[in-house]
């Protein structure tokens, strides 16, 4: 039967008798293997090329070199195995159909490099391609097996041939799935893997050969004479042709390592100007973190430093002048307070872009600090200029800003430092700029101040007194209790003391509060200088009643701050018990403004205090902004008129007319009533005549300390109020003095007064 221009033996031919007597050189056949297994290799090292390499026409170039490779190797392969048949027949090749089975083999090996170019191909599509492949190498054998020509005649046995086919695709899909899983890894398992894949490859493009040749059967003519070919070279011919052939594998596989290398090369290099690219975006990064403020994407205070470093060095070189201005948002805590931070935070950058507005050009440098806090560097020729601009900015501040569903205008306070005259380094032109806002902000905001020198000095000198505060009250020196009596009209009596706190200082002498109050609450002490009263009062109150004083009540002032402490009812206790004085002997005195800053827990905070019997006070009334709806629901005892609406009187009627009126609201109350700043007979008798409880003032007292007090009570408290004595009399003979009104030099009745603010 014949098919396809090969011939199948069904039966032995007529006139036909078969060779029996066929051998393989097994040298050539072993050199066959060895080359079908560097075929093998090289076609999975160069699929692992094109996998790894990126540009579409260097792929095309190693898909081209590795299907040459495998082309070459099998065809080799199919030489070299022909090469080590041996028969008893003179065989010749026919060159033209020889090079046509490279043409297929060729094929079917680009074909093969084809399919494995792409990585995400299914199994179903990997079993076409390997038919394909198969089939093109089994065409590839058998067109080589008909260049083969002798006497004799070729047939095949159908099931071998069939057989060689199914083992030609059992091959192609092997290298084709084995492939597919050594196109990724390195090291040398991954080698080891990619040589014992090689030899299994090889091994399976041999057994297709060899099941081909099996499958061949030489048919002689009856009669003709077998004879032994004489010596053909076979071998050396082969040995030529592998080495050939090796050596070519062997230089496609070594290009390829070389092109790898290369190509890694490539990559690290890329990978490193990769990684300096990020490196100098991360420095330009950092240099924006480290110099901007995320949130106005202004300079911070790092690259405003930096750049007004630059600009002192060229202004000191070059002259000039150079003005610092500091800006800080009027109450812009009550932004975060009421609307939150997120509004806070959309407020800061409207009014950051208002600043920028409203400087001349680039040259003008606008930062943000951090919080509400702004500052400009500007180059100028007189000092009008930062004037004007700091007007400028401060009009631009006023333009109504909406925000949150609320249309709202901000001031600003500004202080301004300039170069040469104020500083010529940075940190000094800085504080001094920040000494001027801070005189701004304390002289009512919205405004601009310029430095002065003693503004400096007041600085220095607060610094000084602060750090003197904190080691009188750590060391327990120098401060001191005075006492000003407070005499109740209805017994004639002197009933009560006020404290008014002292500092001997050794230096600037005797302080009144004035000096170092606001000092103590700018830096945390108060909290601490009111405890100090509290316990000194009430040691100096066990003192007097061990002497005869058991009745006298005292009064100790207490700060706002400290009003908002949680603690403080608790450390009265702790100093009443640990004292042993009855609670119902001290009475405490706070400010109206203090009571009214966040009257919800104040009233929470001064019932805890009347519930351990201390009595409540509220000082200075009627200079604040007290409400008569919240003033009936204080547990307050007694009430003290401030002495601004004493001193005009007889002569203001209007003070007179407000005094009385209190006097009458505070009894409906049920409060006592307890005038300071008492200087005259006429504001005593006017009192008098009005019902006033008690009277406190230079009328009868200075503040003395401790030691002075006792003698100035047993001459209140021995001239008691009569019609034959008159208070005159009374001063007269308590102070050695005669007084027709208020001491002209004299300080007021506030001169020692309270603990928690300045006096007037």
């Amino acid at each position: 039967m014949e098919w396809l221009g090969l011939q199948f033996l069904t039966e032995l031919p007529e006139g036909g008798q078969v060779i029996l007597n066929c051998t393989h050189n097994p040298f050539l056949v072993l050199l066959a293997y060895v080359v079908a297994s560097a075929a093998g290799f090289a076609t999975l090292d160069m699929t692992e090329r094109v996998g790894h390499v990126e540009k579409s026409g260097t792929q095309r170039l190693w898909r081209w070199v590795g299907a040459g490779c495998l082309a070459g190797g099998i065809w080799a392969m199919h030489f070299i195995s022909m090469l080590a048949f041996q028969a008893p027949v003179e065989i010749h090749y026919q060159l033209p159909v020889t090079l046509l089975s490279l043409v297929f083999a060729l094929t079917a090996s680009y074909l093969a490099m084809h399919t494995l170019s792409h990585p995400d191909l299914n199994v179903w599509q990997y079993l076409r391609a390997a038919v394909w492949i198969g089939l093109g190498i089994a065409t590839m054998h058998y067109v080589g097996m008909t260049a083969m020509h002798s006497i004799a005649t070729a047939y095949y046995d159908p099931t071998l041939f069939a057989l060689s086919i199914v083992i030609a695709i059992g091959a192609s899909l092997a290298a084709l799935l084995i492939s597919r899983h050594l196109r990724d890894g390195t090291g040398l398992f991954h080698q080891l893997r990619k040589f014992t894949a090689s030899l299994v490859l090889g091994a399976g493009i041999v057994s297709m050969h060899f099941t081909g040749m099996a499958a061949l059967t030489l048919v002689v003519p009856v009669g003709s004479l077998p004879f032994l070919p004489g010596d053909n070279n076979h071998l050396q011919l082969g040995l030529t042709v592998a080495v050939m052939t090796l050596l070519i594998i062997g230089s496609c596989i070594s290009a390829a390592l070389a092109d790898k290398k290369l190509q890694n090369k490539e990559h690290d290099l890329r990978r490193v100007n990769t990684l300096l690219s990020q490196l100098d975006q991360a420095r330009m990064s950092l240099q924006q973190v480290a110099h901007y403020d995320p949130l106005t994407n202004l300079i911070n205070r790092r690259g405003f430093n930096q750049i007004f470093a630059e600009k002192l060095i060229e202004k000191t070189n070059e002259g000039g002048m150079l003005a610092v201005m500091f800006l800080d948002i009027d109450h812009f805590k009550r932004i975060n307070d009421s609307l939150g931070h997120d509004a806070g935070d959309e407020l800061l950058k409207v009014l950051a872009g208002h600043i920028k507005g409203s400087v001349r050009s680039h040259d003008d440098v606008v930062a943000r600090f951090g919080g509400d806090e702004f500052c400009i560097l500007i180059g100028l020729h007189d000092r009008e200029e930062a004037r004007h601009m700091a007007q400028r900015i401060m009009f631009k501040m006023k333009e109504p800003i909406e925000l949150s569903g609320r249309r709202m205008v901000m001031t600003t306070s500004i202080g301004i430092s300039l170069f040469p005259e104020d500083g010529k380094t940075c940190e000094e032109l800085l504080k001094n700029a920040d000494l001027a806002l801070y005189q701004s902000k304390g002289s009512g905001r919205n405004s601009l101040h310029f430095f002065n020198p003693n503004l400096r000095t007041r600085a220095t000198l607060e610094l000084q007194l602060e750090e003197e505060l904190r080691h009188a009250l750590r060391e327990d020196v120098g401060l001191k209790l005075y006492y000003q009596p407070i005499y109740e009209l209805k017994t004639g009596q002197v009933t009560k003391l006020e404290a008014l706190i002292r500092w001997q200082h050794p230096i600037h002498g005797l302080l009144t509060p004035d000096r170092f109050i606001a000092i103590a609450e700018a830096n945390g002490l108060i909290a601490e200088l009111d405890n100090w009263v509290l316990c000194k009062a009430c040691e100096d109150l066990g003192e007097l009643s061990r002497h005869g004083c058991e009745a006298l009540k005292i009064a100790v002032n207490c700060s706002p701050l400290n009003l908002a402490r949680e603690e403080l009812a608790d450390e009265i206790e702790k100093v009443l018990r640990i004292t042993g004085v009855a609670p119902e002997r001290l009475e405490l005195e706070v400010t109206e403004n203090a009571l009214m800053g966040n009257i919800a827990n104040t009233l929470v905070l001064l019932r805890q205090i009347r519930a351990l019997g201390v009595s409540l006070s509220i000082d200075d009334f009627g200079t604040g902004y007290s409400s008569l709806a919240y003033l009936k629901r204080l547990p307050l005892n007694t009430l003290k008129i401030d002495r601004s609406f004493i001193q005009d009187i007889p002569k203001a009627t209007p003070d007179m007319e407000i005094v009385q009126a209190i006097i009458v609201m505070a009894h409906t109350l049920h409060l006592q009533v307890v005038t300071e700043g008492v200087e005259t007979l006429e504001q005593y008798e006017f009192l008098e005549r009005h019902g006033c409880d008690f009277v406190q003032g230079y009328l009868l007292s200075r503040p003395v300390p401790l030691e002075d007090l006792r003698p100035v009570l047993n001459e209140i408290n021995q001239r008691k109020h009569a019609h034959t004595v008159s208070p005159l009399s009374l001063a007269r003979g308590i102070t050695g003095l005669t007084l027709t009104g208020p001491f002209p030099n004299s300080p007021g009745p506030h001169a020692g007064a309270s603990i928690v603010r300045p006096i007037r």
